[in-house]
């Protein structure tokens, strides 16, 4: 009797039977549920797998060209070797980058981008070569010409009364010097032989040879270029006495003596021809033979008027401004506009395409390898006021 109310007891306490559609139900959630934490681990193992290559990849990366004394390690640097070397144009196909200069900058007919790294070494050779690039301004143009605007012509300005009309004053202008674009080439050459060694810094020699014959083009050509397919140099303008210089002339200064200088007054002379704006900035530009009858000038106690840099790396000083030797300059000579003074970063500007092309010809000089290269460049005076010269003359 007792076993049987328990039994009763416990029927009636105990919650009725879920249903069958719940209990299916909650089967299902479950199963998604765990579903759902398979795939979050699944993801997360993924994850983990790519940052481990990741990790992998960017320990075995070459050392960048720029970063390591091994130029060659780096990509570009290898398959524009390749091309110097074999003429093998399939590295620079593969590169992306190289892919998307060469498709706006070069045409379909062979040429190349030189790799940043050469061109960054022929780049600080021209800059330390005695040339009036160091002193000019020098802008980066992406087109065949460079418009400099001058605002040479002043607004009239007059003193007002209070109840006077005020008369109409001059209004200034506007002059536009075009700077055109002019190609610059080099052509060395090297045996096949030569460039299959592998022991043979390629880039480096191309470097230097391309860097020495556009500096002494370009340095001859800022100075005496006639402007024809060239450069037009700061002498190839008319040359006028300065008491009656005009715009678009070189005022010159005379020395006082045919093909000779024999007192430093001529050059104080030329120093305070040139107006006061522009010589706070202003230098002189001579040759080595003009610069060796400089040093020797004395003042009446017998000091030496030219003056070398206290420290080291400081460019010498004549009359307190610095003093550029360009080989390009003429020698003393009668007439000759041999020192040339002014703001030359005012009078000058230098106009380049930012990119240089090489193309390989391994045809034309068997058994040698011809590489032609080549860079537009362009020149001009575009602030006359701003540049005097001193001329070995009487008057």
């Amino acid at each position: 009797m007792t076993d049987t109310l328990s039994v009763q007891d416990c029927d009636r306490t105990s919650p009725p039977a879920a249903p069958p559609e719940t209990k299916a139900a909650l089967a299902g959630l479950v199963s998604e549920l765990r579903g759902l934490a398979d795939d979050v681990t699944s993801r997360l193992q993924q994850q983990d797998a790519r940052m481990t290559r990741l990790a992998s990849a960017l320990a075995a990366r070459p050392m960048l060209a720029a970063d390591g004394p091994d130029a060659l390690a780096a990509p570009a640097a290898k398959a524009f070797d390749a091309y110097l070397r074999r003429g093998d144009e399939g590295g620079l196909r593969d590169l992306a980058l190289e892919g998307k200069a060469l498709s706006t900058a070069v045409a379909a007919d062979g040429g190349v981008l030189v790799t940043p790294q050469t061109a960054g070494a022929i780049r600080e050779i021209l800059h330390s070569a005695a040339s009036l690039r160091s002193l000019a301004t020098v802008v980066e143009v992406e087109a065949g010409a460079y418009d400099v605007l001058i605002d040479r012509a002043d607004i009239g300005a007059g003193w007002a009364t209070e109840n006077a009309a005020t008369a109409e004053t001059a209004t200034g202008a506007i002059e536009k010097i075009t700077i055109p674009l002019h190609e610059l080439a080099a052509m060395p050459k090297a045996s096949q032989r030569i460039l299959d060694d592998s022991a043979f810094d390629l880039e480096g020699w191309l470097a230097a040879r391309i860097a020495e014959r556009f500096a002494r083009s370009e340095g001859a050509a800022f100075i005496t270029g006639d402007g024809v397919d060239k450069p037009r140099g700061i002498l190839s303008y008319p040359l006028v006495a300065n008491a009656s210089w005009t715009w678009g002339s070189i005022g010159f200064v005379p020395s006082g003596v045919s093909a000779g200088l024999t007192t430093l007054d001529p050059v104080v002379d030329l120093v305070y021809a040139l107006p006061a704006r522009y010589r706070a900035g202003a230098a002189f530009v001579m040759n080595s033979r003009t610069t060796a009858l400089m040093r020797k000038l004395k003042d009446a106690d017998g000091r030496f008027l030219w003056s070398d840099g206290l420290s080291e790396g400081e460019p010498a000083r004549l009359m307190g401004y610095r003093v550029l030797v360009s080989e390009d300059m003429p020698n003393v000579a009668a007439n000759a506009p041999a020192v040339a003074f002014g703001n030359f970063a005012a009078a000058y500007t230098i106009a380049e395409r930012p990119d240089l092309r090489i193309l390989r010809d391994p045809f034309s000089a068997k058994p040698h390898v011809l590489f032609y290269a080549t860079k537009r460049v362009g020149g001009a005076v575009t602030d006359f006021a701003a540049i005097k010269v001193l001329r070995f003359s009487a008057s």
